[in-house]
């Protein structure tokens, strides 16, 4: 799509009065003059001119001393121009081509980089987020020492967070679902469900900053689930959750939802009790 687009801004350029270098330029079989004219343009921050001209001119220049500028050039262009896509797939060409070149790292880099910008919100599928991880942390394992090497680690930091709300909205959806089975085509259970995506996302990111909504919905979908027991599970299910409560109060004792805690804990003595 981007591609097209850079076409009909080339196009609306040519026909502009006030373009004629940018016509000239364009027109021209001279790769050298083009891309000169493509570097000054890249300095002066006009990006769209520089990557439809370095897209004319990348190809010629293989073989030549600008062969591995022209192409991490081109890359960075369309970077800065946010075509973050097209970014992520010239700089793989660039390191796939000249993974000792002078801007290996820098590329290597610049891939994960570009796919960073270009992850969806955690309510959306997160297959690009795991593509970016996957190449932050191939690049640190390739430049341990690089002085990158902190802003990539914050990355994956902040892209691992990305897939523990995607994992967050997920069980919170199961418990605004409650009792609603529709849903349930196996058989299962919303509540069971929430405390199963819940449970393995804290096991998956013990560290999370969200470990403590995720405790909190553990703890209320196992009331939730003893509420609506039949009989025979009444019992160990309120037991359970009697524990759940504990062991949440132990853990985040400051909790906004401790006082939802101990309400919990006295019905689940009272049916124990009973």
């Amino acid at each position: 799509m981007r591609t097209k687009l850079y076409a009909a801004l080339a196009l609306v350029l040519l026909l502009t009065g006030c373009a004629q270098e940018f016509n000239q330029v364009y027109k021209s079989s001279d790769a050298a003059y083009k891309y000169e004219y493509a570097k000054e343009a890249y300095v002066q921050g006009k990006y769209v001119r520089a990557v439809t001209i370095l897209e004319t001119v990348v190809t010629s220049m293989k073989g030549t001393d600008h062969a591995q500028e022209s192409l991490y050039l081109l890359a960075m262009s369309l970077y800065k121009d946010r075509d973050y896509e097209n970014a992520a797939a010239a700089f793989k060409r660039y390191y796939q081509s000249y993974p000792r070149g002078i801007y290996g790292e820098d590329a290597n880099f610049y891939i994960g980089e570009s796919l960073f910008q270009s992850t969806p919100e955690p309510r959306l599928d997160q297959s690009p987020t795991m593509q970016a991880i996957a190449s932050f942390q191939e690049f640190l394992d390739l430049y341990p020492d690089s002085p990158r090497r902190p802003v990539a680690q914050q990355r994956l930091f902040q892209l691992q967070d990305k897939l523990v709300q995607k994992e967050l909205l997920s069980a919170q959806l199961y418990y605004n679902l409650g009792q609603y089975f529709g849903n349930c085509t196996q058989g299962g259970n919303n509540y069971e469900a929430c405390i199963i995506t819940a449970q393995n996302a804290i096991k998956d990111y013990p560290y999370t900053t969200l470990r403590e909504k995720f405790a909190i919905l553990i703890m209320k979908s196992k009331y939730e689930l003893a509420q609506q027991s039949i009989e025979e599970k009444k019992l160990e299910r309120f037991q359970d959750a009697e524990d759940e409560c504990y062991g949440f109060l132990n853990e985040f004792p400051e909790s906004k939802e401790a006082a939802t805690a101990q309400r919990y804990i006295e019905r689940c003595k009272e049916v124990v009790k009973d």
